[in-house]
């Protein structure tokens, strides 16, 4: 039985020092009952500080309790300008390469930078260092030997690894990760050095598939069938399709250092599981195909849906008993060859979601994780699983501006999720740069993202990261290339705690097809031998029976014995567990009370400032009220001088009256006596009484005028109405006489028409007619008399009738 000590050691550090029980127990029986522990009980409970395990392994690495810590490697790649950016004048010197490891920026003319160093705001050169740097010249092959190697070296030998890229859009990720036909970029290379590693040790059977974060299940032979044929559908639908090749082994420049021979093959697997000869192991490579669209995780190894009615199937992220992320229901494709896992990438490229914008015509509107996962069993005909390994490459999608891209409706869209997913993950890195001060540690919004929450695990010491970071020259994306390089300096400074392989509790373990373990046990152990203790002593049954009795006393003893060194090792580790305990709180104590002790300091200063901020606004506030007040108070200078000359003058005034009335002296003497001064106080009296009788007669002349105001009021409104009666009366005189001259007018003209009809009347009798003849004739002379009584009558009748001048020259014709 073995133990870990995890007592503080003398420098305060925990120290990693395995001891036995055994050992332990043969310091107990060499003491007394009554001594306390003796020198070497004290070494073993009570390691030295040089029992911590402190061993470098490259420049930047350490190993400190068996956990290996190194910054974060960041390394930067340079795009070269195209014949289009050079003809649009993108090149201005923007990008400097100092030496591999540092690059400067110089903000061009037109930036936003520029323009606020120009205010003062700012710098408008930058410098930054990286893990290392290369230029627009390096090729596929110098920057994958430049940066993969240590990751699939790693991998090959059980530790997980991520690598992903991050840029600005148009910035050579998809190029970084895919490559070409011709030219691979670091995903194919990875394949070809990972195949060519396990080449003829590979498991050929599909019964062993990943499942969940790291355990296996193990398939019958239906499900098998189901995946050979998934995987031969898949490949053929890619041969038949007749697309552009993808890049193969045979077209991968590869270095001498890529190659097998390369990989270390003597590295150990999980401790708990027991370390096996390299050579004796097989491998089974299985890979999957992802991608992260608007916060939604989609499979690019499902078919994609011919109808637009259709919707492809979300897949969700889960945790597994040890908090591990993955995603569930995701299909997993086994792979013996780099040219499968090529076609495998080039069926998931059709389905992924891409749109051409203005910076770049096949722009990535999500990221892209393509994952392999590497199975390592032993070389028995039903193998055991002895470690599985992932390492993932994430194509993240550029961060852009939709001014820039001028993007609108879907795309906006996708823009937007893809800049806040970007901005979680800087988020987190500055999180996890922040934690790495005790004193200042923070919350990483891990779940706060689908991305994040698939990269915790490799931040948080379940594997190895790596990232890569993609710039252009242009000048016109040089404030977002400037946003990208200080993230990455950021990223950085963070620290990675690699986790030993022996520190998890759990390996790799296989389920069946109910998700249940498969519990197994080695044949070539027997009960006996996990039941059996070498160092047990064997008893022998031929012994006499006072051998037996003295013998169980022996080891009755030995019992008691054990029981009590057991015992009081107990009460000694809880009593340095205790102590330890106890100044674990004392420190966190003292901690909190300097952080209380500072925050109270702030605050008090910043009551300081606001009660000083206080007093200014309102010393402020009272003297801008006092110089409104003397504003609406003031007085000119001559207005001044003319009252004050007015005061002169009536003093002067005063003076006078006092030296006429004999209560000043003429010579100006300033006392004056005491009886002119109870004179002059009776006139004041005497005056003042002759004012209130005034006044009291003042105010009924006041009274008597106001009623009479009232009564000549009245006498006013009857005058008014007695008025306006009159006007009636007299505008009713005005309307008779005006009739009254309208009736005379015509009396006047009918006088004047009489006076025609008398004088044509005249003049009718005057003209005597002639005589007729005839019959008639004899009649009318018989008959004289006749025309003068009708000529009578016609002279009465314009006498007695008026207004018919007009009919009676026609009765005096007749």
């Amino acid at each position: 039985m073995q133990l870990r000590c995890v007592l503080p050691c003398a420098e305060g550090s925990r120290c990693s020092v395995a001891f036995g029980w055994k050992q332990v127990e043969r310091v107990m029986d060499s003491r007394n009952e009554s001594s306390v522990y003796p020198a070497e009980l004290s070494s073993i409970l009570n390691p030295p500080a040089c029992s911590t395990i402190i061993d470098t392994i490259d420049s930047d690495s350490v190993v400190l309790n068996d956990q290996v810590s190194h910054p974060l490697k960041v390394y930067l790649r340079v795009r070269p300008l195209s014949k289009a950016e050079l003809a649009s004048n993108e090149a201005q010197d923007c990008v400097t390469i100092e030496d591999v490891e540092v690059v400067s920026l110089r903000a061009p003319k037109d930036s936003s930078t520029m323009k606020n160093s120009e205010r003062g705001i700012g710098q408008a050169i930058h410098k930054f260092t990286f893990t290392r740097i290369f230029g627009p010249e390096t090729s596929q092959a110098d920057f994958f030997e430049g940066t993969m190697k240590e990751v699939v070296n790693s991998f090959t030998d059980g530790q997980n690894g991520l690598v992903f890229t991050y840029g600005v859009t148009n910035a050579g990720k998809t190029f970084t990760i895919q490559g070409t036909p011709k030219d691979g970029g670091i995903l194919p290379r990875s394949l070809d050095v990972i195949f060519s590693h396990i080449k003829g040790r590979q498991y050929h059977k599909m019964n062993l598939k990943p499942y969940l974060s790291s355990d296996v299940m193990k398939l019958e032979a239906a499900q098998v069938k189901q995946e050979e044929s998934m995987k031969a559908s898949l490949l053929s639908s890619v041969k038949e399709d007749g697309m552009r090749s993808v890049p193969s082994s045979s077209n991968l420049k590869q270095s001498p250092s890529t190659s097998c021979e390369s990989i270390s093959n003597d590295g150990s697997v999980c401790g708990s599981l027991g370390s096996e000869d390299g050579d004796a192991a097989q491998f089974s490579a299985w890979v999957a195909f992802f991608e992260i669209y608007n916060e939604y995780v989609y499979d690019l190894l499902d078919q994609f849906p011919s109808s637009k009615n259709q919707k492809r199937p979300v897949l969700k992220i889960c945790d597994d008993q040890s908090g591990t992320s993955y995603v569930k229901d995701l299909k997993w494709i086994n792979i013996t060859s780099t040219d499968e896992a090529c076609k495998i990438l080039q069926f998931g490229n059709k389905n992924r979601s891409l749109a051409s914008t203005r910076m770049n015509q096949q722009s990535s509107r999500s990221h892209s994780i393509f994952t392999v996962r590497l199975l390592k069993l032993t070389a028995d005909e039903d193998p055991r699983v002895l470690s599985v390994s992932e390492m993932s490459l994430c194509d993240l999608a550029g961060s852009e501006r939709c001014n820039k891209t001028q993007t609108v409706g879907d795309r906006l869209k996708e823009a937007g999720n893809i800049n806040n997913s970007l901005l979680i993950l800087g988020k987190c890195i500055g999180a996890l740069k922040q934690s790495q001060n005790p004193k200042k540690a923070s919350y990483v919004p891990f779940r706060e993202s689908k991305l994040t929450r698939l990269f915790q695990p490799f931040f948080c010491g379940k594997g190895k990261a790596c990232m890569i970071v993609n710039i252009n020259q242009c000048a016109s994306t040089y404030d977002e290339t400037l946003h990208v390089m200080k993230f990455s300096a950021v990223a950085k400074q963070v620290v990675q705690s690699i986790q030993p392989r022996n520190f998890e509790f759990m390996g790799p373990r296989i389920v069946g097809k109910d998700g249940k373990v498969i519990t197994e046990i080695d044949p070539n152990i027997s009960v006996e031998e996990l039941l059996s203790d070498d160092e047990d002593e064997e008893l022998d049954i031929t012994m006499n029976p006072e051998d037996l009795l003295r013998k169980i006393e022996e080891l009755r003893d030995k019992l008691l014995g054990e029981r009590q060194s057991k015992l009081v090792l107990e009460l000694q580790i809880r009593k340095e567990m205790g102590e330890a305990m106890y100044q674990q709180m004392v420190d966190l104590d003292e901690t909190w009370s300097k952080r209380f002790e500072d925050l109270k300091e702030t605050h008090e200063e910043q009551l300081e400032s606001r009660l000083e901020m206080y007093k200014k606004a309102i010393k402020n506030h009272a003297y801008r009220q006092a110089m409104e007040d003397l504003e609406d108070n003031y007085v000119p200078l001559e207005e001044f001088q003319v009252e004050q000359d007015k005061v002169e003058e009536k003093e002067q005034r005063i003076q006078e009256l006092e030296i006429a009335l004999g209560l000043r002296n003429p010579s100006g003497e300033e006392e004056a006596s005491q009886g002119a001064v109870e004179a002059l106080t009776k006139r004041c009296q005497d005056k003042e009484k002759i004012i209130a009788t005034l006044k009291t007669q003042v105010q009924g002349i006041k009274d008597e005028a106001a009623l009479t105001a009232i009564k000549l009021n009245d006498e006013n409104q009857l005058l008014k109405q007695h008025l306006k009666i009159k006007e009636q009366e007299v505008k009713g005189l005005q309307s008779l006489a005006e009739r009254a001259i309208q009736l005379e007018a015509s009396v006047t003209e009918l006088q004047t028409e009489l006076d025609q009809s008398r004088k044509h009347l005249s003049s009718m009798e005057v003209c005597e007619p002639k005589p007729k003849k005839g019959l008639f004739s004899n009649i009318r002379s018989t008959m004289a008399g006749t025309p003068k009584r009708t000529t009578s009558k016609s002279q009465e009748k314009p006498e007695e009738v008026s207004g018919t001048s007009r009919k009676r020259p026609l009765l005096s014709r007749r």
